[in-house]
């Protein structure tokens, strides 16, 4: 394993009985990335953490972390991670400071780097003010950065976080997002959750996993860009001609899947239309060239953008998972 590699999958695999959650997923995660790993409900994001984490053996293929082996080497893997599982587990009858005291100690650290540790890590996680309460006390967002706190005591170098933000409320959500990319600066994370808007606030690199397959990997910016097809907007001074008449033209051109006449605040005389293209077309030029040849004045020409949401739709459908099992096989 190279030094510019924190994470190497290769070929992991788990079944449960005839059941496969994870089926042949490879991937890498170099040191400082913020990956999100993100898929629907059930599609394999737990079980592949918990492989990464030693929670779980693999039914196949391997796994590396921080240059140590999963199955062979686990205690070394478990003191170069920090995990925080979507279920945070946390003795509630304890008060926080007595929690990170035990997680410190179960970590075999000695007195004073666990003072200073906890103390490190309770002021960047905002406990300071909660560190006498005992743990039923806080709101699951303070419990959230309790979990978090015990994720980071050790100082490891990757943290893998299973669904961080779920069930929290919108301040909360935006506290914890802000303070996983200040860890990000200085840290390997990776980030599994289903929610699309995570992602997109925190995450420098996106692996999208699907009925246990994974099924895209790169940026956002990459993913939105290699979506097929698109949307435009186009409004027309008409100069007479009819709506119908101008949808019509606009249908035949090549490349053009539908045409829908939109309604809403144009001026009178003008018309609007969102043409859906096929493939990857690229319909600037052809809507242009209608319009001179047709002697539209043509007011608006907008193309839109992929969204995240476009791309992960797309690829957890069923032809997407045919597409990646055809890959693999």
């Amino acid at each position: 394993m190279s030094s510019d590699v924190m994470i190497e999958v290769e070929g992991l695999t788990k079944d449960y009985g005839p059941t496969r959650a994870v089926d042949h997923v490879s991937f890498t995660v170099r040191p400082g990335e913020v990956l999100g790993f993100l898929g629907p409900n059930g599609a394999g994001k737990s079980t592949t953490m918990k492989m990464l984490t030693c929670y779980l053996s693999p039914t196949d293929g391997r796994a590396r972390v921080a240059g140590y082996d999963v199955f062979d080497q686990s205690l070394q893997v478990r003191q170069h991670l920090g995990y925080l599982p979507e279920d945070t587990p946390i003795y509630r009858d304890m008060t926080v400071l007595e929690y990170l005291q035990f997680a410190a100690a179960m970590r075999g650290m000695s007195a004073d780097r666990a003072h200073a540790r906890i103390h490190e890590v309770g002021v960047r996680c905002g406990l300071a003010e909660v560190a006498g309460k005992e743990v039923r006390e806080l709101s699951k967002g303070y419990r959230q950065r309790v979990g978090l706190a015990q994720a980071m005591l050790h100082d490891p170098d990757i943290l893998i976080l299973d669904e961080p933000t779920s069930g929290l409320d919108p301040n909360q959500i935006v506290e914890i997002r802000s303070l996983i990319k200040e860890i990000g600066r200085e840290k390997t994370v990776i980030l599994s959750t289903h929610i699309l808007p995570e992602v997109q606030a925190t995450c420098s690199r996106i692996l999208i996993i699907s009925g246990g397959k994974l099924v895209a990997d790169g940026t956002p910016e990459a993913l939105r860009a290699r979506e097929k097809g698109g949307r435009y907007r186009v409004v027309v001074e008409s100069n007479g001609v009819p709506k119908e008449a101008i949808r019509d033209r606009l249908a035949s051109l090549s490349g053009v899947a539908r045409v829908e006449i939109v309604g809403g605040h144009v001026e009178e005389g003008t018309h609007a239309f969102a043409l859906d293209a096929a493939a990857s077309a690229d319909l600037r030029k052809p809507i242009f060239r209608t319009a001179v040849d047709n002697r539209w004045t043509l007011l608006e020409l907008l193309r839109e953008s992929a969204s995240l949401e476009d791309v992960f739709r797309n690829l957890t459908t069923g032809d997407a998972l045919n597409d990646a099992g055809k890959e693999q096989s």
